[in-house]
Protein backbone atom coordinates (compact mmCIF):
# COMPACT_ATOMS: atom_id res chain seq x y z
CA UNK A 1 0.00 0.00 0.00
CA UNK A 2 1.27 3.52 -0.69
CA UNK A 3 2.14 5.85 2.14
CA UNK A 4 -0.91 7.46 3.69
CA UNK A 5 -0.80 11.24 3.39
CA UNK A 6 -1.43 13.70 6.17
CA UNK A 7 -5.02 14.72 6.85
CA UNK A 8 -6.52 16.69 3.98
CA UNK A 9 -4.11 15.32 1.33
CA UNK A 10 -5.08 12.94 -1.45
CA UNK A 11 -2.71 10.94 -3.63
CA UNK A 12 -2.92 11.59 -7.37
CA UNK A 13 -1.81 8.96 -9.89
CA UNK A 14 0.70 10.16 -12.49
CA UNK A 15 2.24 8.01 -15.21
CA UNK A 16 5.88 8.88 -14.51
CA UNK A 17 8.23 7.67 -11.78
CA UNK A 18 6.95 5.11 -9.30
CA UNK A 19 10.39 4.32 -7.83
CA UNK A 20 13.72 6.13 -8.12
CA UNK A 21 17.30 4.99 -7.59
CA UNK A 22 19.57 8.04 -7.62
CA UNK A 23 23.04 8.26 -9.17
CA UNK A 24 25.60 11.06 -9.16
CA UNK A 25 27.12 12.00 -12.53
CA UNK A 26 30.83 12.85 -12.23
CA UNK A 27 32.05 16.42 -12.66
CA UNK A 28 33.99 15.53 -15.82
CA UNK A 29 30.75 14.99 -17.77
CA UNK A 30 29.80 17.68 -20.28
CA UNK A 31 26.03 17.67 -20.97
CA UNK A 32 25.28 17.33 -24.67
CA UNK A 33 21.84 15.88 -25.36
CA UNK A 34 22.35 15.51 -29.10
CA UNK A 35 25.65 13.70 -28.65
CA UNK A 36 24.09 11.30 -26.15
CA UNK A 37 21.07 10.72 -28.38
CA UNK A 38 23.34 9.84 -31.30
CA UNK A 39 25.14 7.35 -29.07
CA UNK A 40 21.87 5.80 -27.85
CA UNK A 41 20.80 5.30 -31.47
CA UNK A 42 23.43 2.57 -31.74
CA UNK A 43 21.42 0.48 -29.27
CA UNK A 44 17.84 0.86 -30.45
CA UNK A 45 15.35 -1.64 -29.09
CA UNK A 46 14.66 -4.66 -31.29
CA UNK A 47 12.41 -7.57 -30.29
CA UNK A 48 13.94 -10.90 -29.26
CA UNK A 49 14.98 -13.16 -32.11
CA UNK A 50 13.38 -16.66 -32.01
CA UNK A 51 16.27 -18.09 -29.94
CA UNK A 52 17.02 -14.97 -27.86
CA UNK A 53 15.91 -15.01 -24.21
CA UNK A 54 16.29 -11.28 -23.45
CA UNK A 55 16.63 -8.07 -25.48
CA UNK A 56 17.36 -4.48 -24.40
CA UNK A 57 17.38 -1.23 -26.30
CA UNK A 58 16.51 2.46 -26.20
CA UNK A 59 13.03 3.54 -27.28
CA UNK A 60 11.30 6.93 -27.63
CA UNK A 61 10.00 8.04 -24.20
CA UNK A 62 6.74 9.35 -25.66
CA UNK A 63 6.01 6.00 -27.30
CA UNK A 64 6.14 7.38 -30.87
CA UNK A 65 7.65 4.82 -33.22
CA UNK A 66 10.25 7.17 -34.70
CA UNK A 67 10.33 9.79 -31.95
CA UNK A 68 13.34 11.30 -30.22
CA UNK A 69 15.28 9.07 -27.83
CA UNK A 70 15.77 11.97 -25.41
CA UNK A 71 12.84 14.22 -24.60
CA UNK A 72 13.73 17.52 -22.92
CA UNK A 73 10.99 19.06 -20.76
CA UNK A 74 11.85 22.12 -18.69
CA UNK A 75 15.56 21.38 -19.06
CA UNK A 76 15.15 17.79 -17.77
CA UNK A 77 16.13 14.85 -20.00
CA UNK A 78 13.81 11.84 -20.20
CA UNK A 79 14.82 8.47 -21.68
CA UNK A 80 13.35 4.96 -21.83
CA UNK A 81 15.11 1.59 -21.87
CA UNK A 82 12.85 -1.09 -23.32
CA UNK A 83 13.24 -4.80 -22.66
CA UNK A 84 11.64 -7.95 -24.00
CA UNK A 85 11.96 -11.33 -22.32
CA UNK A 86 10.89 -14.76 -23.47
CA UNK A 87 9.12 -16.52 -20.60
CA UNK A 88 10.01 -20.16 -20.11
CA UNK A 89 8.89 -21.77 -16.83
CA UNK A 90 11.65 -23.94 -15.38
CA UNK A 91 9.19 -26.84 -15.08
CA UNK A 92 8.62 -26.80 -18.85
CA UNK A 93 12.37 -26.73 -19.53
CA UNK A 94 13.00 -29.59 -17.07
CA UNK A 95 10.26 -31.71 -18.63
CA UNK A 96 11.80 -31.24 -22.06
CA UNK A 97 15.26 -32.10 -20.71
CA UNK A 98 13.81 -35.33 -19.27
CA UNK A 99 12.29 -36.16 -22.66
CA UNK A 100 15.63 -35.58 -24.41
CA UNK A 101 17.47 -37.62 -21.74
CA UNK A 102 15.06 -40.55 -22.19
CA UNK A 103 15.67 -40.40 -25.93
CA UNK A 104 19.46 -40.49 -25.41
CA UNK A 105 19.13 -43.42 -22.98
CA UNK A 106 16.95 -45.34 -25.46
CA UNK A 107 19.52 -44.81 -28.24
CA UNK A 108 22.71 -45.49 -26.24
CA UNK A 109 21.53 -47.68 -23.38
CA UNK A 110 23.15 -45.32 -20.86
CA UNK A 111 21.72 -42.62 -18.62
CA UNK A 112 23.06 -39.14 -19.44
CA UNK A 113 25.55 -37.80 -16.88
CA UNK A 114 25.64 -34.30 -15.43
CA UNK A 115 27.68 -32.80 -18.28
CA UNK A 116 25.39 -34.25 -20.95
CA UNK A 117 22.29 -33.09 -19.06
CA UNK A 118 23.72 -29.55 -19.06
CA UNK A 119 24.13 -29.83 -22.84
CA UNK A 120 20.59 -31.18 -23.10
CA UNK A 121 19.31 -28.18 -21.15
CA UNK A 122 20.95 -25.85 -23.70
CA UNK A 123 19.28 -27.88 -26.44
CA UNK A 124 15.94 -27.70 -24.64
CA UNK A 125 16.18 -23.90 -24.44
CA UNK A 126 16.92 -23.68 -28.17
CA UNK A 127 13.96 -25.94 -28.91
CA UNK A 128 11.49 -24.11 -26.65
CA UNK A 129 12.45 -20.43 -26.94
CA UNK A 130 10.81 -19.89 -30.37
CA UNK A 131 7.50 -21.08 -28.86
CA UNK A 132 7.74 -19.04 -25.66
CA UNK A 133 5.52 -16.08 -24.87
CA UNK A 134 7.24 -12.71 -24.68
CA UNK A 135 6.81 -9.96 -22.12
CA UNK A 136 7.69 -6.33 -22.81
CA UNK A 137 8.41 -3.69 -20.19
CA UNK A 138 10.32 -0.43 -19.96
CA UNK A 139 12.42 1.46 -17.42
CA UNK A 140 12.18 5.24 -17.41
CA UNK A 141 15.33 7.28 -16.92
CA UNK A 142 15.61 10.93 -15.92
CA UNK A 143 18.75 13.05 -16.15
CA UNK A 144 18.94 16.40 -14.38
CA UNK A 145 21.95 17.92 -16.19
CA UNK A 146 22.16 21.01 -13.99
CA UNK A 147 22.36 19.07 -10.72
CA UNK A 148 24.30 16.21 -12.37
CA UNK A 149 21.83 13.62 -11.11
CA UNK A 150 20.58 10.53 -12.90
CA UNK A 151 17.42 8.84 -11.63
CA UNK A 152 16.27 5.38 -12.70
CA UNK A 153 12.63 4.39 -12.20
CA UNK A 154 13.45 0.88 -11.03
CA UNK A 155 12.16 -1.25 -8.19
CA UNK A 156 15.39 -3.23 -7.89
CA UNK A 157 19.15 -2.68 -8.14
CA UNK A 158 19.29 -5.21 -10.98
CA UNK A 159 17.01 -3.15 -13.21
CA UNK A 160 18.99 0.00 -12.40
CA UNK A 161 22.19 -1.87 -13.32
CA UNK A 162 20.70 -2.68 -16.72
CA UNK A 163 20.19 1.02 -17.38
CA UNK A 164 23.60 2.20 -16.14
CA UNK A 165 25.38 -0.55 -18.08
CA UNK A 166 23.61 0.43 -21.32
CA UNK A 167 24.28 4.14 -20.70
CA UNK A 168 27.98 3.63 -20.04
CA UNK A 169 28.20 1.39 -23.10
CA UNK A 170 26.65 4.17 -25.18
CA UNK A 171 28.71 6.97 -23.64
CA UNK A 172 31.88 6.00 -21.79
CA UNK A 173 32.38 9.61 -20.63
CA UNK A 174 29.28 9.40 -18.41
CA UNK A 175 30.77 8.55 -14.97
CA UNK A 176 28.07 7.25 -12.61
CA UNK A 177 28.03 6.31 -8.93
CA UNK A 178 25.23 5.65 -6.48
CA UNK A 179 24.52 8.59 -4.20
CA UNK A 180 26.21 8.03 -0.84
CA UNK A 181 25.02 10.08 2.10
CA UNK A 182 27.18 11.06 5.06
CA UNK A 183 24.79 9.27 7.43
CA UNK A 184 23.11 5.95 6.73
CA UNK A 185 19.41 6.12 5.86
CA UNK A 186 18.63 3.42 8.46
CA UNK A 187 20.29 5.39 11.29
CA UNK A 188 18.58 8.61 10.23
CA UNK A 189 15.15 6.98 9.95
CA UNK A 190 15.63 5.46 13.42
CA UNK A 191 16.48 8.91 14.84
CA UNK A 192 13.45 10.48 13.14
CA UNK A 193 11.15 7.80 14.57
CA UNK A 194 12.69 8.08 18.04
CA UNK A 195 12.30 11.87 18.07
CA UNK A 196 9.03 11.94 16.16
CA UNK A 197 10.53 14.60 13.88
CA UNK A 198 11.70 14.39 10.28
CA UNK A 199 13.98 16.93 8.51
CA UNK A 200 12.48 20.29 7.56
CA UNK A 201 9.81 19.94 4.90
CA UNK A 202 9.31 16.20 5.51
CA UNK A 203 6.67 14.45 7.56
CA UNK A 204 6.59 10.89 8.89
CA UNK A 205 3.54 9.01 7.62
CA UNK A 206 1.98 5.75 8.85
CA UNK A 207 3.98 2.89 7.36
CA UNK A 208 7.37 1.43 8.20
CA UNK A 209 9.32 -1.79 8.44
CA UNK A 210 11.74 -2.51 11.29
CA UNK A 211 14.26 -5.33 11.13
CA UNK A 212 16.47 -6.85 13.80
CA UNK A 213 20.06 -7.92 13.18
CA UNK A 214 20.38 -10.96 15.44
CA UNK A 215 20.39 -14.54 14.13
CA UNK A 216 16.61 -14.67 13.71
CA UNK A 217 16.41 -11.27 11.96
CA UNK A 218 12.91 -10.47 13.27
CA UNK A 219 10.78 -8.12 11.17
CA UNK A 220 7.98 -5.81 12.35
CA UNK A 221 5.77 -4.04 9.83
CA UNK A 222 3.33 -1.21 10.45
CA UNK A 223 0.69 -0.22 7.90
CA UNK A 224 -1.86 2.57 8.35
CA UNK A 225 -0.63 2.84 11.94
CA UNK A 226 0.67 5.79 14.02
CA UNK A 227 4.46 5.55 14.45
CA UNK A 228 4.88 8.02 17.32
CA UNK A 229 4.21 5.31 19.93
CA UNK A 230 6.13 3.76 22.80
CA UNK A 231 5.89 0.39 21.07
CA UNK A 232 7.83 1.64 18.04
CA UNK A 233 10.43 3.27 20.29
CA UNK A 234 10.82 0.00 22.24
CA UNK A 235 11.57 -1.85 18.98
CA UNK A 236 14.22 0.76 18.20
CA UNK A 237 15.71 0.47 21.69
CA UNK A 238 15.83 -3.32 21.22
CA UNK A 239 18.09 -2.82 18.21
CA UNK A 240 15.69 -3.02 15.30
CA UNK A 241 16.41 -0.55 12.51
CA UNK A 242 14.04 0.84 9.87
CA UNK A 243 14.43 -0.66 6.41
CA UNK A 244 11.44 1.29 4.99
CA UNK A 245 9.68 4.42 6.16
CA UNK A 246 6.77 6.27 4.57
CA UNK A 247 7.30 10.03 4.31
CA UNK A 248 5.73 13.02 2.62
CA UNK A 249 7.39 16.23 1.45
CA UNK A 250 5.72 19.63 1.79
CA UNK A 251 2.30 17.97 1.40
CA UNK A 252 3.06 17.51 -2.29
CA UNK A 253 4.89 14.19 -2.66
CA UNK A 254 4.42 10.93 -0.75
CA UNK A 255 7.02 8.16 -0.92
CA UNK A 256 8.76 5.36 0.97
CA UNK A 257 12.46 5.66 1.78
CA UNK A 258 14.50 2.45 2.12
CA UNK A 259 17.73 1.75 3.99
CA UNK A 260 19.57 1.69 0.64
CA UNK A 261 18.25 5.19 -0.16
CA UNK A 262 15.91 3.92 -2.82
CA UNK A 263 12.78 6.07 -3.18
CA UNK A 264 9.73 3.87 -3.68
CA UNK A 265 5.95 4.15 -4.06
CA UNK A 266 6.11 7.76 -5.26
CA UNK A 267 2.73 9.48 -5.31
CA UNK A 268 1.81 13.10 -5.87
CA UNK A 269 -0.62 14.75 -3.48
CA UNK A 270 -3.57 16.90 -4.47
CA UNK A 271 -1.75 20.06 -3.37
CA UNK A 272 0.82 19.39 -6.10
CA UNK A 273 -1.86 19.69 -8.77
CA UNK A 274 -3.26 23.07 -7.80
CA UNK A 275 -3.47 25.17 -10.94
CA UNK A 276 -2.67 22.21 -13.23
CA UNK A 277 -4.92 21.47 -16.21
CA UNK A 278 -5.45 18.01 -17.69
CA UNK A 279 -4.11 17.34 -21.17
CA UNK A 280 -3.99 14.57 -23.74
CA UNK A 281 -1.22 12.93 -25.75
CA UNK A 282 1.94 15.03 -25.89
CA UNK A 283 0.39 17.70 -23.69
CA UNK A 284 -0.27 15.13 -20.95
CA UNK A 285 3.27 13.78 -21.22
CA UNK A 286 4.76 17.28 -20.96
CA UNK A 287 2.50 18.22 -18.05
CA UNK A 288 3.30 15.01 -16.12
CA UNK A 289 7.02 15.37 -16.81
CA UNK A 290 7.12 19.04 -15.81
CA UNK A 291 5.20 18.43 -12.60
CA UNK A 292 7.12 15.30 -11.55
CA UNK A 293 10.61 16.57 -12.34
CA UNK A 294 9.85 20.04 -11.02
CA UNK A 295 8.89 18.69 -7.59
CA UNK A 296 11.32 15.78 -7.35
CA UNK A 297 14.31 17.90 -8.45
CA UNK A 298 13.73 19.93 -5.26
CA UNK A 299 12.75 17.04 -2.99
CA UNK A 300 15.73 14.78 -3.73
CA UNK A 301 18.44 17.33 -2.77
CA UNK A 302 16.40 18.14 0.37
CA UNK A 303 16.31 14.43 1.23
CA UNK A 304 20.07 14.12 0.71
CA UNK A 305 20.59 17.09 3.04
CA UNK A 306 18.31 15.45 5.59
CA UNK A 307 20.58 12.38 5.49
CA UNK A 308 23.62 14.44 6.42
CA UNK A 309 24.54 15.60 2.92
CA UNK A 310 26.38 13.74 0.21
CA UNK A 311 29.52 11.78 1.02
CA UNK A 312 31.94 12.57 -1.80
CA UNK A 313 34.49 9.98 -2.83
CA UNK A 314 36.17 11.97 -5.55
CA UNK A 315 36.09 11.73 -9.32
CA UNK A 316 38.00 8.45 -9.40
CA UNK A 317 35.31 6.64 -7.42
CA UNK A 318 32.57 8.27 -9.46
CA UNK A 319 34.15 7.02 -12.67
CA UNK A 320 34.08 3.37 -11.55
CA UNK A 321 32.50 1.10 -14.19
CA UNK A 322 28.84 0.29 -13.84
CA UNK A 323 27.90 -3.25 -12.77
CA UNK A 324 27.42 -5.93 -15.43
CA UNK A 325 23.99 -6.65 -16.78
CA UNK A 326 21.88 -8.68 -14.40
CA UNK A 327 20.55 -12.01 -15.68
CA UNK A 328 16.99 -12.34 -16.88
CA UNK A 329 14.52 -12.21 -13.99
CA UNK A 330 10.84 -12.19 -13.28
CA UNK A 331 8.95 -8.91 -13.10
CA UNK A 332 9.90 -6.71 -10.15
CA UNK A 333 8.15 -3.99 -8.20
CA UNK A 334 7.87 -0.73 -10.09
CA UNK A 335 8.41 -2.13 -13.56
CA UNK A 336 6.80 0.17 -16.12
CA UNK A 337 4.45 -1.35 -18.71
CA UNK A 338 5.53 -1.32 -22.33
Amino acid sequence: MPARPSAGCVFVELSLFKNLIVFRIGEAWQPDAQQLEDALANDLFAPCSPTQALAFGWAPPRGDEHGALIEIVGGQWLLKLAREQRLLPSSVVNDHVDTLAQRVEAETGRKPGKKLRRDLKDQALLDLLPQAFTKRSATRVWIDPTQRLLMVDAGSAGRADEVTTMLVRASSDLPLSLINTAESPAACMAAWLADGTAPEGFQIERECELKGHDDEKPVVRYARHPLDTDEVRQHLTAGKLPTRLALSWRERVGFTLTDTMAIKKINFLDLALEGQTAGEGDDAFDADAALATGLLSKMIPALIDGLGGEQAFGEAAAAAPAPALAPAAEAVEGEAPW
